[in-house]
């Protein structure tokens, strides 16, 4: 008998990747890649695309029976009555919004402090924004890029009939919806989504997986009043916002044969999908008690929780994960790039970078960075910068530089993974993953520096073969997702050096 197919999608900020995968093992069978275009501002057409080059260029989808979208979070897609983008996405990375970020926190913190909440206005809103949906606002959020919006572009705001996310205007427009003219019905109500996506818009809350559209029309107000008018509040009630999928369940159109299916009796169902960090540890097979560690551009250290997570400073983001339970995560701005600072400075490439930090001792001699290089988000110091400290004329050597970068980046991960923990977050497994994560200096330390033994999974694109095996899980009927293998190219061990742990928390403060 022939195998089953199905396709998993990655909507990444840079491109967009489509894997044909064996619906039973997993197994890859075809991939395909088309780049998408640079900026924090983009036109959504070019999403459609580059999914269309790069299922092209994986062989096509006629013989595939499932698909699922997994897409960057938090990005601003806003459709008219016929289905049109009314402007360019605002992406997760624009941070324009700020200000308004900062405004959504003040409006709901500027009513009088009930019982144990804080005095100071700005410390209440955040933990009010905590406890209504998981988060607290930031520029990345899509609510406070509608807000942007209706303060900058009035008239825009006002055609707003449908706000959604990438993988869910994505996953329409595979359904064959999109523009359509004057009096034809766009299906704008064909719209769906899943609690990864929509707990990251600041107006869903994943703990009772409804919508808030009291916190919607917050957002819709053009001027920063604490109440919205009865303007903003009928327009939140009127916008049509995705129908939120459980996590196995079958969306209620299928794919457009002429995209997907064709060669399939019944046509090709679609999944949820998700946002991209869910879908990353759905691809890894993640349960409750992992943690993984990514790093990319930026950091990520993201848990599998049953119980939803709330940070009363907002520094760890309560979304949900793809299976029904949740997925607290806290986000560094500095990463991989803390590894490219200490090569420009020492002019070395990445071996000989290892070379040298793992030549030096724990410590780095007394050397201390802490690598905040374009300010920080955990914690939250945007206008911070790097600082080495520690520097004397005994301990300023190369190797000793190299090793407190190292050192550095990884004390900066500890700090997500320690937030997480605190707030009753499991931890017993650590995967480690993303460009950084290639380092064989970064590999060796990380368990001394995280405090515990580090899997590293093979590089491999965890966001499609997440997005692939929740489209397998959704044909399959069961409640499980499959259980498909992951290649672990190690497991790391040594012995952990809290020192260095402690001498990081005190230079940063």
């Amino acid at each position: 008998m022939s195998r089953v197919l199905v396709a998993g999608v990655d909507a990444s900020t840079q491109s967009c990747k489509v894997r044909v995968t064996d619906a039973a093992t997993g197994e890859l069978v075809r991939f395909g890649q088309a780049k998408h275009p640079d900026g924090s501002v983009v036109n959504p057409e070019h999403w459609w695309r580059a999914f269309q080059e790069a299922a092209s260029q994986a062989g096509g989808l006629d013989d595939v029976s499932a698909i699922a979208v997994g897409g960057q979070q938090h990005g601003m897609v806003a459709l008219d009555e016929h289905g049109r983008v009314i402007r360019d996405a605002m992406l997760w990375n624009d941070t324009s919004s700020a200000p308004q970020a900062e405004a959504l926190i003040d409006e709901l913190g500027a009513a009088p402090a009930a019982d144990g909440e804080p005095e100071d206005p700005h410390q209440r809103g955040i933990e009010r924004w905590v406890k209504a949906v998981g988060s607290s606002p930031v520029a990345s959020y899509t609510l406070t890029k509608i807000k942007w919006v209706a303060q900058h572009e009035p008239a825009n705001a006002a055609r707003i009939a449908a706000v959604c996310l990438p993988h869910d205007w994505l996953s329409w427009r595979i359904a064959g919806f999109g523009p359509v003219q004057p009096g034809e019905n766009a299906h704008l109500d064909a719209l769906f989504t899943d609690r990864s996506d929509a707990s990251g818009t600041l107006y869903f809350d994943a703990a009772s997986n409804t919508y808030r559209r009291d916190l919607l029309a917050l957002g819709l107000q053009p001027d920063d009043a604490c109440t919205p008018g009865a303007a903003a509040t009928e327009h939140a009630e009127r916008i049509v916002l995705p129908h939120v999928l459980g996590p196995n369940q079958v969306a209620p159109v299928n794919a457009d044969p002429s995209i997907a299916g064709a060669q399939v009796p019944g046509g090709c169902i679609i999944a949820p999908g998700g946002g991209d960090n869910a879908m990353a540890s759905l691809g890894l097979g993640m349960t409750v008690g992992d943690v993984s560690v990514s790093l990319g551009t930026s950091g990520v250290a993201a848990a599998i929780s049953e119980q939803p997570v709330y940070d009363l400073s907002g520094s760890v983001s309560g979304f949900a994960d793809c299976t029904g339970h949740f997925l607290p995560l806290a986000c560094t701005i500095n990463a991989s790039r803390i590894l490219d600072a200490a090569r420009a400075m020492l002019d070395v490439d990445y071996d000989e970078l290892t070379t040298l930090a793992l030549d030096s001792h724990p410590g780095a001699g007394g050397m201390t960075l802490v690598p905040y290089f374009d300010g920080e988000r955990t914690p939250n110091r945007p206008d911070a910068t790097a600082t080495l400290s520690g520097m004397t004329l005994r301990n300023t050597e190369r190797r000793n530089v190299a090793r407190a970068f190292v050192e550095g980046l990884l004390c900066s991960q500890r700090d997500c993974m320690e937030l997480i923990r605190s707030l009753g977050a499991q931890i017993d497994r650590i995967l480690l993953i993303g460009g950084g994560a290639k380092s064989m200096a970064v590999r060796t330390l990380a368990p001394c520096i995280l405090g515990m033994d580090v899997s590293c999974p093979a590089t491999d694109e965890y966001v499609a073969i997440g997005a692939a095996r929740q489209a397998a899980w959704v044909l399959s009927g069961v409640d499980d997702a499959p259980d498909w293998p992951i290649s672990i190219d190690g497991v790391q061990t040594g012995a952990p050096t809290p020192q260095v742990y402690e001498a990081y928390v005190q230079a940063r403060g």
